[in-house]
Order: C-alpha cells, then structure tokens, then sequence
C-alpha cells in the first residue's frame, strides 16, 4: 500500500521520549501505525473496524500489565 499521502500523528500521552508510535488514519479503508524511530521502516495496516476494537479494548484495560 502508498502511505506516501499518510498524515501521521503521535498520541498526546507519547511524551518527549521519542519512543512512540504514529497513526495514520486519514488513508481510505485503512489505519496505518509506524514505529516514530523508524518513518521509513514497515507499517502495520488495520481496517477501521480493527482500530476501533484495539482502542476499546485498550480503554477497558485488557492489555494491561
């Protein structure tokens, strides 16, 4: 897939560490997150309906430690 037109974003909680993800949700059919080290390395890509569920599940805290 061409992420050259991906408006990438870094969450407000990624704080001045630089160790963070970046999210791409402007792209038709897809939700692309990247590593914010490495722009260039591989992306992975999700459909909305993915995104929406990992989110939830992340806010009800079923991927805490």
């Amino acid at each position: 897939m061409d992420l050259s037109r991906a408006a990438w974003r870094k969450s407000t909680r990624s704080g001045s560490s630089g160790n963070c993800v970046e999210v791409a949700g402007n792209l038709p059919g897809v939700v692309a997150v990247r590593d914010s080290k490495d722009p260039s390395g591989p992306a992975l890509l999700f459909t909305p309906a993915e995104w929406d569920a990992f989110l939830e599940g992340t806010k009800a805290g079923e991927f805490d430690l």
